[in-house]
Order: C-alpha cells, then sequence, then structure tokens
C-alpha cells in the first residue's frame, strides 16, 4: 500500500510539472484574451516566442493595446524591435498617443527614437504639452561697465522629426545664455535693459536658437534682472592700482639712483680731501728745503705766517652767523 501511495503521489507531482510545463509554453489563457481582443496569433507562435526568449505578454499586450486604438502594427515588428532592445511597450504608447494628438508619428520613427535611447513617449507627451525649462542666472556687462544677472525661462516643445540626432536641453540652455551675454553686451546702458527686458527676449529668439536641436523654442521670458557690480569701474581702479604701482618702483629705482651717486660723491670728496691733506703735509718739507737751500729767508717765513693767520681770522669770521643788523657777531653795532 505504502508503495502504491508512493508511486500515485509520484505521478501527480509529474502531471503537475508536465501541465506547467505546457501552460508555459502554450499560453493559453493570453492566447484566448488576444482572440477575444480581435488580436489574430497562433498557439504556435506563441510557443516560437518562447523558444526565441521574447515574453509572449509584452507582445500580446502591445499587440491588444494598439488594436483598440485602432492602429495596425505586427507581430513581426513588435517582436523585432524587442529583440533589438527596444522598450516595446513605451513605442506603443507613444503612437497611441501620437495618434490622438494628431501628430505625425510611423512605427519606424518611434521605434528609431527609442532605440536612440530616448523617452519616445515622453517626447510625444512633450509635444502635446510644452516644457519649461529655467536658465541658470547668466551674467553679462552692458557698454556703460554695469554687470546685469539674468534669469531666463525657455518654452520649448519636442520636435519628433530631430529628436534622433538632435541637441538636447544642454545646447538650447549654451545658446539662450549666450544670446543673454550678446544682447546686453550690446545695449549702451544698462538702463535701457531694465526699461525694456522684453527685448532681451525678441533679439534672443530671433537667432533660430532651435536649429539642430531636439526641441523647439516657442518662447523666451527673462524671468528677472539684478544688477551687479560695477565692472567697468573696478577695471579702472585697478589700472589705477596698476600704474601707481609702478610709478611707486620707478620713484623707487631712482631713489636708489641717487643713492648711489651720493655715495659715488662722498667718496670722490673724501679721496680729494685726504689727497689736499697729503700735498699740505708736504709744505713743511718744502719749506725746509727753501731754507736749506736759502731760497727762503727768515722775513719772508713771517710773512707766510702772517697771510695764514689773516686767511684763518678771514675764515672764523665768515663762518659767523649775522644777527639782525645784518652785522656778523664779532662787529659793534653802531
Amino acid at each position: 500500500m505504502e508503495s502504491q501511495f508512493i508511486v500515485i503521489v509520484a505521478i501527480g507531482i509529474a502531471s503537475l510539472f508536465g501541465l506547467w510545463i505546457i501552460f508555459y509554453f502554450i499560453p493559453v489563457g493570453l492566447w484566448f484574451s488576444a482572440l477575444l481582443s480581435g488580436v489574430r496569433i497562433s498557439l504556435l507562435q506563441l510557443v516560437f516566442m518562447r523558444w526565441r526568449k521574447v515574453p509572449p505578454s509584452v507582445i500580446v499586450t502591445a499587440m491588444i493595446n494598439a488594436t483598440k486604438a485602432g492602429l495596425s502594427l505586427t507581430r513581426d515588428e513588435l517582436e523585432a524591435h524587442y529583440l533589438a532592445g527596444g522598450r516595446v511597450k513605451l513605442v506603443v504608447n507613444a503612437l497611441i498617443s501620437a495618434d490622438k494628438a494628431n501628430i505625425p508619428l510611423n512605427f519606424k520613427s518611434a521605434t528609431a527614437i527609442d532605440l536612440a535611447g530616448r523617452d519616445v513617449f515622453e517626447a510625444v507627451q512633450m509635444s502635446v504639452n510644452p516644457k519649461v525649462i529655467s536658465t541658470p542666472p547668466v551674467a553679462a556687462v552692458a557698454k556703460d561697465g554695469i554687470q546685469l544677472i539674468a534669469k531666463a525661462r525657455v518654452t520649448v516643445r519636442a520636435n519628433i522629426r530631430q529628436l534622433v540626432g538632435g541637441a538636447g536641453e544642454e545646447t538650447i540652455l549654451a545658446r539662450v545664455g549666450e544670446g543673454i551675454v550678446s544682447s546686453i553686451g550690446s545695449a549702451d546702458s544698462h538702463k535701457s535693459v531694465l526699461e525694456n527686458p522684453d527685448s532681451i527676449s525678441k533679439v534672443v529668439l530671433s537667432k533660430g536658437l532651435d536649429s539642430g536641436t531636439a526641441f523647439e523654442i516657442l518662447s523666451i521670458d527673462i524671468a528677472d534682472i539684478d544688477v551687479g557690480k560695477n565692472i567697468g569701474a573696478q577695471l579702472q581702479m585697478d589700472q589705477a592700482n596698476a600704474d601707481k604701482n609702478i610709478a611707486q618702483a620707478k620713484a623707487e629705482e631712482r631713489r636708489a639712483m641717487a643713492v648711489a651717486n651720493e655715495q659715488e660723491m662722498k667718496a670722490k670728496a673724501q679721496d680729494a680731501r685726504a689727497k689736499v691733506i697729503e700735498a699740505e703735509a708736504e709744505i713743511p718739507k718744502a719749506i725746509a728745503d727753501a731754507f736749506r737751500s736759502g731760497n727762503l729767508g727768515l722775513m719772508d717765513y713771517y710773512k707766510f705766517q702772517n697771510i695764514q693767520a689773516d686767511t684763518r681770522m678771514r675764515d672764523t669770521i665768515a663762518e659767523q652767523p649775522k644777527n639782525k643788523s645784518g652785522q656778523r657777531g664779532d662787529q659793534p653795532l653802531k
């Protein structure tokens, strides 16, 4: 009895496993749902999908949604897109949304956009509902030297035809920032920009900044403008400081040269004074030689001494300061 029970249990388990294998490879429920939705697909094709490692539920569900929306999509197209690494559900949803919004989008373009790495469903939604992109603060300087800091909001709509190979949001923001800088820089005064900020929008919008991008610019609105630094005055101050430093350097160079010249003149004066002292030391020797040779007498020597004494007295008088009457200090007042 026990052996028979074990055999019955084993047969039951094997039967359940066999049924699971059958229903896994032959999804009868999925086939019946497709049949009720008007999608013609055989059980053999569903089995082949399993062998090709394509989830039948993904393909059948996408075909049911497309059929209910009035679109004609084949199993081969959806299966090929899945095997290529595409997102079948997003592509089908994008095609349905584009059809309802009267946006021209075929299956080939949608799959190309999806395989390019872009969200085709989000692109269709952006075509219906435009997106607003805020630029970071853009600093620019007007011709009068005043800095202005502007913020803009760019309203864009996805361009379905240029989603493949078109530039993204970063390019739009960079081009808009460049246009704002150019527009403010060409203004004669920052006051004119503050009075008419819409002039920036008109100039930037007229440049066709959306060419080559995956978006179409609908409007550019200046959200805020702040007054920044006085760049012109700051540059003038920096130039003045630089000129002052150059002048100080040149003055220091001239002072150093003057000090060097003064030291050189002092050295020359000391040399000359030393030569004079040396020459004066030779005078007594010359007088003694003159006495011995008989060229100088005693009276001549006394006269020479008187002349020297008179010269010293005159030098002393010349060095004394004058009094209030203009006379020397050693002369009596009259």
